[in-house]
Formats: structure tokens, C-alpha cells, sequence
């Protein structure tokens, strides 16, 4: 994959196009109240990306969906350019939803193989129609944004299709309602590598362009260096850490990311050492008290479990959820043992 990775802090003057404050989802099971998300906090800016990363089950698809209103979250506030999604009547929320678009992770299952390319990038435009749109003019120019000129792809079915030209589709669909916000749920993860690498340079090309903000889902920590400017780490249902992509990757303040950063393979070196209690991870169902890191973090200890760690600053534009966050180690390369370097870091406690 031979994507360029992108860096920098965000800009304080840098417009919030979407703000979700407090969101929350609780699922009701059989066996109990399930609980996806909890209490988290998240803002998409113009033209930039931010990532969401974790396990699965950690409730990024989860936020991704509350975000969208499919279903609404259980508690919480989602803003849309100040307009708070929850006051409006659905005839409303429904007139503003061409502004939210998402790109699902299977390329190929999210379109409908009975329809040809162009009717597939004009769905967004037959769903809400505008009789000033010239719908011939905004597919050939979504096709031809995404590399498929309309002349060569445009009678195709997803079955004529590639796993990356079909998730081009995907996205000049989304892109042709003129999103302010598109959310891009695991959308490489099926493909190989090249077919990865041009999707995401796709991705970030146009979320630049096109003054989007962007939000990417994926549990790859390399994609997620390549194709993202901020990244928010979520452990069941929670944010742990979240600032600048290059700063996180580079020295993790919080131990959970610093065992998914152990995790990275490269060629040639073993697997770091995680650094985790050998045990399994919680149920959502029955998340721990206090931090629901706790009981696979080796660093807990009483106040982990009988008060749940608030989010402050350890750096300019770094926030962390931990009791005893990590001593940044500054220099520090993605899968550079970081378990070994966890482990001393951690032996000094910045509070």
C-alpha cells in the first residue's frame, strides 16, 4: 500500500461541521441491556478525518450509526452544522440527511446488483430530487471524480465490477448528494492492498477538496496512519485516548493503544508483547465498574475500579481517560516493542 500518511494538529479556528456530545447506545437483549457506547464525545471538522479505532465490539459501528440516527442514540446530542438532529420533525431530518452519507464496509453487498453504475451514483438524487440538478451531469462528474468515466463504467453491474472499482461506486453514490459529513465504516478492509491504497488517497483527496469532514472507521492501525489527521481510540464502548494520528501512533499515552500499537506486524520482527493480564475481554453486557480497561490493564489498581478515569489533557490537542497515563516515549515507531515500552513508561505515573 503506497498511500501517503498525513499529520497535523487540528485548527482551533478549523469549522465543526458535526458534534456529538454524551452519546450514548444501549441495546436491549434477552440477557440484559447491552451496552455499546458510552458518553462519547466527537467532533468532525472541515476537510479533515478523524479515525475511530478499536477492537471489535468496541461500538465504532455503533457511533457511526447513532451519528446517522439509524437508529437514534439512547442518549446524547448530535449537532449537524448547529442544528441539533434530535429537534427536528422527520420530514426535516429527512430533507437533511443528503448532507450526512456513509460507505459501508462490503463493497459489493451495499449496491444493488440489479442496477447499472449510473443508476446506482444517481440513487441519492431519485431519493431526494431536485428539479435544478441535471442528474446525467452530476453522475458522469461523481464517476469521473472517483477515476470510472461514466463511458466505460456506466452500464456495468456490481458483478462487472472489482472489489475497488465497486467501492469507488460506493463512493461517488454518497458523494453525489454533496455531503457535509461522510463516514467511511471499514470501507478498505476487503479490499487488497493496491485497491486499499487508491480508495484512501481517494478518500482523502476528496474529503480536502470538497471541505468535508470525514470520519473513518477501521481496526488497522497502518490504514489508519495513512489516511487520517486525528484518531480516537474507543475500548467497549469508551474513548480512551484521541489527538493528532502521528502523535498517538507515536507515543501512546494510554496503555490499551499502546497493545494495539504491540499488535502491528511488520516483516521480519515478532509480535511485541502486549502487556495485558491474561484475560478475556469484558461483555458490554456486564462492562467492569470504574475503568472498563481494568481488568486487562497490569497498571490498575483500586481507583481504576471504583471511579471511572476522566478525560484531560496531556498534551496540546491530546486527551486521555486513564488514572496513571502513560510517560509519552517521543519517537517511538509503530510495532518498535512497544510492550517493553509501555512497561517502563507506565513504571512513572504522570498522575
Amino acid at each position: 500500500m503506497t498511500a501517503t500518511p498525513v499529520s497535523g494538529s487540528a485548527d482551533a479556528d478549523t469549522p465543526v461541521v458535526l458534534r456529538a456530545t454524551g452519546l450514548s447506545v444501549v441495546h436491549r437483549t434477552r440477557s440484559g441491556p447491552l451496552h455499546a457506547v458510552s458518553g462519547v464525545d466527537v467532533e468532525l471538522r472541515e476537510r479533515r478525518t478523524l479515525a475511530l479505532v478499536g477492537e471489535s465490539g468496541s461500538g465504532k459501528s455503533s457511533i457511526a450509526k447513532a451519528l446517522l440516527r439509524l437508529p437514534p442514540p439512547t442518549a446524547g446530542t448530535v449537532t449537524l452544522d448547529g442544528t441539533d438532529l434530535a429537534a427536528l420533525t422527520p420530514r426535516a431530518l429527512r430533507a437533511l440527511r443528503p448532507r450526512m452519507q456513509m460507505v459501508f464496509q462490503d463493497p459489493v453487498s451495499s449496491l444493488n446488483p440489479r442496477r447499472t453504475v449510473r443508476d446506482l451514483v444517481a440513487e441519492p438524487l431519485d431519493a431526494h430530487p431536485d428539479p435544478s440538478v441535471d442528474r446525467t451531469a452530476v453522475v458522469e462528474r461523481q464517476l469521473e471524480a472517483v477515476g470510472l468515466p461514466v463511458a466505460l463504467f456506466g452500464d456495468r453491474r456490481p458483478a462487472q465490477l472489482s472489489g475497488g472499482q465497486a467501492q469507488r461506486v460506493a463512493i461517488a453514490r454518497a458523494l453525489a448528494a454533496e455531503p457535509r459529513v461522510l463516514i467511511a465504516d471499514e470501507a478498505v478492509s476487503a479490499l487488497d492492498v493496491s485497491a486499499q491504497a487508491t480508495v484512501l488517497n481517494l478518500l482523502r483527496r476528496l474529503t480536502e477538496e470538497r471541505g468535508l469532514a470525514s470520519l473513518f472507521i477501521s481496526h488497522d492501525l497502518g490504514v489508519v496512519r495513512a489516511v487520517s489527521d486525528d484518531v480516537a481510540v474507543l475500548h467497549l464502548g469508551r474513548l480512551c485516548e484521541q489527538g493528532p494520528t502521528e502523535e498517538v501512533l507515536a507515543a501512546p499515552a494510554h496503555p490499551y493503544t499502546a497493545a494495539l500499537l504491540a499488535a502491528v506486524p511488520e516483516p521480519g520482527r515478532p509480535l511485541g508483547d502486549s502487556g495485558l493480564l491474561p484475560a478475556d475481554p469484558p461483555s458490554p453486557l456486564d462492562p467492569p465498574s470504574g475503568c472498563r480497561f481494568r481488568t486487562r490493564c497490569p497498571f490498575a489498581d483500586e481507583r481504576c475500579a471504583s471511579e471511572v478515569p476522566a478525560r484531560r489533557e496531556v498534551a496540546p490537542g491530546r486527551t486521555v481517560a486513564c488514572h496513571r497515563p502513560l510517560v509519552p516515549t517521543v519517537g517511538l515507531a509503530v510495532g518498535e516493542e512497544v510492550g517493553e515500552a509501555v512497561g517502563k513508561a507506565a513504571g512513572t505515573p504522570t498522575g
